[in-house]
This record gives C-alpha cells, sequence and structure tokens, in this order.
C-alpha cells in the first residue's frame, strides 16, 4: 500500500501531531501502585498488611491510591510486611513510563488500499514505525455502490465496530449483516472484504492486531 499525507505540523506545546510521547507518573503513586500489586499477589487484604505494618487502614488505602506519599522508613515497613526488599520495590516502579500518540483529524493519513478507485477511503489513525507493527486502525468510508469490492487476506486478527449505514460482509463462504453499533471479530489470514453495500454511506472502524 502507498499512502497520502500532509506533513505534520508542531501541535501548540511543541509537540508534532502524530508524534510519539512518554508520560511517566509521580513516584509516590507508582510505589503505590507497586505495593498494592504485591499486596494482591500474595492475598494479603488491607487490614492484615496494616495490621503487619503498624500503620492505619485508611493510610495504607491512601499509600495505595497514590494520595498520600509514603516516607522510606514507612515503604521499608511495607516491605518488610510484604516478604520482599526495598531493592526489589524499586525495580518493580523504575519502568512504568506510557507511550501515547495524538493524531489530529487533520492529520489522519489516507492509505492507497485495494478498493480506493471504487469510492472507498482508508484513513490510517495510528502511525507506527520500525519493521514491525503492533496493530492498524483505520477509518474506512464507502459512499457508493459498486460491481467490484475489494478481497483482503493478511496477517492477524481484525475488529470491525460499524459506525453508520449497513452491509453484508463476506467472510469465506460466510455472509454476516453489520449495522451500526456491531462489532465483529475475525481473522485476518480468511479471505474477507465487503460483499453488499445496503445502507450507503458506510462508515467503520477497523483494528488488525497483528501477532507475534
Amino acid at each position: 500500500m502507498t499512502r497520502r499525507a500532509r506533513s505534520p505540523a508542531p501541535a501548540e506545546g511543541g509537540a508534532a501531531d502524530g508524534a510519539v510521547e512518554t508520560a511517566l507518573q509521580p513516584i509516590h503513586r507508582r510505589a503505590g501502585a507497586a505495593i498494592r500489586r504485591n499486596r494482591m499477589e500474595r492475598s494479603l487484604t488491607l487490614t492484615e498488611l496494616a495490621a503487619a505494618s503498624g500503620m492505619s487502614i485508611a493510610m495504607l488505602s491512601r499509600i495505595e491510591n497514590g494520595q498520600s506519599a509514603a516516607s522510606l522508613e514507612v515503604l521499608e515497613r511495607l516491605t518488610a510486611a510484604l516478604g520482599i526488599g526495598l531493592a526489589a520495590l524499586f525495580e518493580a516502579i523504575e519502568d512504568t513510563s506510557g507511550a501515547a500518540q495524538l493524531v489530529k483529524a487533520s492529520d489522519q493519513m489516507e492509505v492507497v488500499r485495494t478498493g480506493t478507485r471504487h469510492g472507498h477511503v482508508y484513513k490510517l489513525l495510528a502511525y507506527q514505525k520500525g519493521p514491525r507493527k503492533a496493530f492498524e486502525p483505520f477509518l474506512i468510508e464507502m459512499d457508493q455502490e459498486s460491481d467490484a469490492h475489494p478481497r483482503f487476506q493478511h496477517p492477524g486478527t481484525e475488529l470491525i465496530y460499524m459506525l453508520s449505514g449497513r452491509m453484508e460482509y463476506r467472510f469465506g463462504d460466510r455472509l454476516f449483516l453489520l449495522e451500526p453499533g456491531d462489532s465483529f471479530t475475525f481473522a485476518g489470514a480468511v479471505v474477507h472484504g465487503p460483499e453488499r453495500l445496503l445502507d450507503p454511506p458506510i462508515r467503520f472502524l477497523s483494528i488488525i492486531v497483528y501477532g507475534e
């Protein structure tokens, strides 16, 4: 497939639309989440861990929920009660950053795929760089009937979520009626594609998740 799109302009705040940004939670929130995770892995209740560490249930709850920051002394008592060391706790909270990507509507790339010449528009909603992709999300619009409908076959699993219109969708030797609000999940390796547009224009989300 080929893509056509203008280069994304920097968004307010300096980041370009479509750029992947990372965010890191405050350390007291990460510590609280790690304590809660360790407590639940050991099947301990709030009451049991609070008693073992010599603190109130209310204070432990606030620490776990990131509402209060625990001192090193308190963390040491909690990790001792959990049977782990401070080093293990800090290792657990060291790398909990996450990635986010905002693609403004004006910067969503149109993708040329089978069916484009029949009035079908494919917009790629997220861009992933690198040799392998974890997933690809598309917004697909079909605005006219055609005698020829595209057929697809690809690795991974695909999810279709219908936004508007109605269509019959082929999956192998079977046909499925897809209407607004319907979701349809299937193996991409089986030949699939729209069979008949019953109520155009058609709009749906298509998310392809690739395996390992």
